[in-house]
C-alpha cells in the first residue's frame, strides 16, 4: 500500500476500499458494539439526571434560570464541538476520538457528581457536551466508514434503538437513585463510569478503522466565533423579559443581539477563508444537506423539549416521584424506539426515505400541537397518546436526516456532512430548551400570581412559607392544598404553553422536508470495505 505521502494513504484506503468485499453483519456488528455501548454510556448519563433535577436544582438552591442552564450549558458544549469532532475525524484516527470523547464525557461526569453549586454543576456540564459531540458525531461517522448508504438505514435503526433504550432507561435509573435515601443525585453521575470503562475496553478490541494520514490546521477561530455568537444568543434570551434581569426592549438587548449576528457574520467569513473549515461551507450548495440541516434544526427544538420539561411537569404539576416521572414518559420513548428501528429496515430494504421523513414532520406537529393543550389534571391515557405520536415523530426524522445528508457527499465529507446536521440539530436543542425554558419562568409565576389573585389576601400571605419565591424549584410538600394545587396548575399550564411554541418549530421542519427531493441510497460504494483495509493501514498508523 502506497504510503510515501499523506494523500497517498487516503488514496490508498480508498482503491483498497473499492475492492474489498462488503463486511458481513456480524463484522459490523461486531465493530459496531463499543460504539453503541458508547452511545448508550453517553445517553444514560445525559437522561439520567432529567427526573433528578428538580431535586438538584432545589438542593442546590437554583432558580428556573439555573434548571434551563444545567440543561443548555450540555447542548451548547455539544453544539459547538460537534463540527470540530467531525472535522478532526476526516483528518485524524476515528478511533481514538471517540475513546477521547468517551473520556471526556466520563471526567465532566464524575465532576458533576461533587457539585455544591448550580455554577459548579454548569460547568461540568460544558465538559460532559463536549464529550457529547464526539460521541454523537463520531457515531454517525464511524457507520459511514464502514457501511454502505442503502445498508446505513438498518444499523442507523440500531443506533436509534440504543439512543431510546438509554433515554427511556435513563430517567428510570435516575428517579429510583435519587429516591433511594443511601444513594441519592449524586450518585445519577457515577453510575455510567463502570459502563463507560467497559465501552472503552470493547472499542480498543472490536474497532478497527483506517487511519488518514495528513498535515492539517485546525479551525480553532472559527469555533471561537460560533461558541460566542450562540452562548450570547442563549444568554440574552434565559435573562431577557418581564421580572427578569432586563426587559427584551433594553439596552442589554441592543447590544447583545447584534453582538450575536456579527459574531456569526464573523464566523461565515472566517469559515469562507479557512484552508480546514469546521463546517465547510461548499457543502451547503448541496440543497440536500442545507434543507436537512434547517429541518434538523427544528427537529432539536422539539427533540429537547419532550426530553427537558416533561420532569418538571410530571413532579411539579401532578407531584410524581422522579421515579413515576420516568415511567410516565415511557410512551414518548416507545414511539421513538419503534419508529427509529422500523423505518431504518424498511429504508435499507426499499431505498426510499422521503415518506418517511414526511411522515414523521405530521406526527411530530400533531403531538407536540396536542400537549400543547395539556394541563395539570389532563387524563393521563391523553398524554400516554400526544406522547406517542411526538416520539415517533421524532424516531422517523432525527436518524434518518443525517441519512439523507450521507448519501449526498464524496467520503472524504462525509465526517463534515454528518456533523453539520448533527449540529444544527443540537443548535436548535440548545435555543430552543433556552427560549422554552425562558417561556416557563415567565408564565408559571404569572399563572402563579392570577391563581393567588383568585383566593384571596390571606393566600397571598401563605405563599411566602415554601412557596416559589426567588424564583425558585417550589417545596410541593411544604406547601397548602390550595396553594399547592395552584402552583401544580401553573406548572401544568406553563408546560402546555411550552409544548404548544415547539409545535411551529415541528411544522416548519415539515415544511422544510418537503423540498428535499429524494435520492435512492446507494447500495454500494467505498465505505463497506474501509474497515477492511484497516489491517493494512496499522503499518501507516505507527509510521505515523
Amino acid at each position: 500500500m502506497a504510503q510515501s505521502t499523506p494523500a497517498g494513504v487516503r488514496d490508498a484506503s480508498e482503491d483498497a476500499a473499492g475492492a474489498a468485499a462488503p463486511m458481513t453483519h456480524r463484522q459490523i456488528m461486531e465493530a459496531l458494539s463499543g460504539l453503541l455501548l458508547g452511545m448508550f454510556v453517553a445517553i444514560l448519563s445525559s437522561t439520567i439526571v432529567s427526573n433528578a433535577l428538580p431535586e438538584i436544582i432545589h438542593d442546590l438552591h437554583g432558580s428556573q434560570s439555573s434548571y434551563t442552564w444545567v440543561v443548555t450549558a450540555s447542548l451548547l458544549a455539544m453544539t459547538a464541538s460537534t463540527p470540530l469532532w467531525g472535522k478532526l475525524s476526516d483528518l485524524f484516527s476515528k478511533k481514538l476520538l471517540v475513546q477521547l470523547a468517551l473520556v471526556v464525557y466520563v471526567a465532566g461526569s464524575v465532576v458533576a457528581g461533587l457539585s455544591q453549586n448550580t455554577g459548579m454543576l454548569i460547568a461540568c456540564r460544558v465538559v460532559q457536551g463536549i464529550g457529547v459531540g464526539g460521541l454523537s458525531a463520531l457515531a454517525q461517522i464511524i457507520m459511514a466508514a464502514m457501511i454502505s448508504p442503502r445498508e446505513r438505514g438498518r444499523y442507523s435503526g440500531y443506533l436509534g434503538a440504543t439512543f431510546a433504550v438509554a433515554t427511556v432507561g435513563g430517567p428510570l435509573l435516575g428517579g429510583v437513585i435519587t429516591d433511594t435515601d443511601w444513594l441519592g443525585w449524586r450518585w445519577c453521575f457515577y453510575v455510567g463510569v463502570p459502563f463507560a470503562v467497559i465501552a472503552l475496553i470493547v472499542l480498543q478490541k472490536t474497532l478497527k478503522l483506517p487511519v488518514t494520514k495528513r498535515k492539517v490546521k485546525v479551525d480553532w477561530l472559527g469555533a471561537f466565533f460560533i461558541t460566542a455568537a450562540v452562548t450570547l444568543l442563549l444568554i440574552w434570551v434565559t435573562r431577557a423579559g418581564k421580572g427578569k434581569d432586563y426587559d427584551w426592549i433594553s439596552w442589554q438587548s441592543g447590544v447583545m443581539v447584534p453582538g450575536a449576528i456579527l459574531l456569526a457574520a464573523l464566523f461565515v467569513l472566517t469559515e469562507a477563508k479557512a484552508t480546514e473549515p469546521i463546517i465547510p461551507l461548499r457543502l451547503f450548495r448541496n440543497k440536500t444537506i442545507a434543507l436537512s440541516s434547517l429541518a434538523s434544526l427544528f427537529v432539536g427544538v422539539a427533540m429537547f423539549a419532550g426530553t427537558v420539561f416533561f420532569s418538571q411537569y410530571f413532579q411539579l404539576a401532578r407531584n410524581e416521584s422522579p421515579t413515576m416521572s420516568g415511567v410516565l414518559t415511557i410512551p414518548m420513548i416507545g414511539g421513538l424506539f419503534v419508529s427509529s428501528t422500523v423505518s431504518g429496515q424498511v429504508i435499507t430494504k426499499t431505498g426510499r426515505w422521503k415518506a418517511w421523513l414526511l411522515s414523521g414532520g405530521v406526527l411530530l406537529t400533531a403531538g407536540l400541537g396536542l400537549l400543547g393543550t395539556m394541563r395539570y389534571d389532563t387524563p393521563y391515557w391523553h398524554l400516554a397518546i400526544y406522547m406517542a405520536l411526538t416520539g415517533l415523530g421524532i424516531g422517523m426524522m432525527m436518524q434518518n436526516l443525517v441519512l439523507a445528508a450521507q448519501n449526498q457527499v464524496e467520503p472524504k465529507d462525509l465526517g463534515a456532512a454528518s456533523s453539520v446536521v448533527t449540529f444544527f440539530r443540537s443548535l436548535g436543542g440548545a435555543v430552543g430548551v433556552s427560549a422554552l425554558g425562558a417561556v416557563l419562568a415567565t408564565r408559571v409565576p404569572d399563572y402563579v400570581k392570577d391563581g393567588i389573585t383568585a383566593l384571596g389576601p390571606k393566600a397571598a400571605a401563605a405563599m411566602s412559607h415554601g412557596g416559589t419565591g426567588g424564583g425558585g424549584i417550589p417545596d410541593l410538600d411544604a406547601m397548602p392544598a390550595p396553594i399547592r394545587t395552584v402552583v401544580e396548575s401553573a406548572y401544568g399550564h406553563g408546560v402546555g404553553d411550552v409544548f404548544l411554541y415547539a409545535a411551529p418549530c415541528a411544522l416548519i421542519a415539515f415544511i422544510v422536508t418537503l423540498f428535499i427531493k429524494e435520492v435512492a441510497l446507494k447500495s454500494s460504494g467505498p465505505a463497506p470495505a474501509a474497515v477492511a483495509a484497516a489491517a493494512d493501514e496499522e503499518p501507516a498508523r505507527q509510521a505515523g
